[in-house]
């Protein structure tokens, strides 16, 4: 099973081709999960201007075959699991945690979160 980092799943909608090859088998081949958290964190940029969340936005996520993730209590609790990132993005720290708390692979591109070089944490261009 996959977490979504929520810059990976607008590029699963909108640019697959940013994704690599790997990416895309591991996709096919396992379940995906969107976290509730990704669609908080478009909305909050799509409020202040830094980005426009289509109308159909969940449908489009749910027809990609991503299936919803909420955000619990559990995944919050394990936000000092990751004590390196103390001082990040709070939503990659949430991210992390859920993905974490789920005992899930995260599919990102964010090289500091990958740097981190936990194997779970997958890089999405490979």
């Amino acid at each position: 099973m996959i977490l979504l980092d929520t810059h990976v799943l607008w590029w699963l909608l909108d640019t697959p081709e940013r994704l690599g090859p790997r990416t895309l088998a591991l996709l096919s081949a396992h379940p995906s999960f969107a976290s509730s958290l990704s669609l908080t964190e478009l909305l909050i940029k799509t409020m202040v201007g830094k980005f426009v969340l289509p109308p159909d936005f969940t449908e489009r996520v749910s027809e990609q075959g991503p299936s919803w993730l909420s955000y619990t209590a559990s995944h919050a609790a394990s936000l000092d699991r990751i004590p390196e990132l103390v001082r990040h993005d709070p939503f990659d720290r949430m991210l992390l945690a859920q993905a974490y708390a789920e005992r899930i692979d995260f599919l990102t591109a964010d090289r500091l979160l990958l740097a981190l070089d936990h194997d779970w944490i997958v890089d999405a261009r490979a």
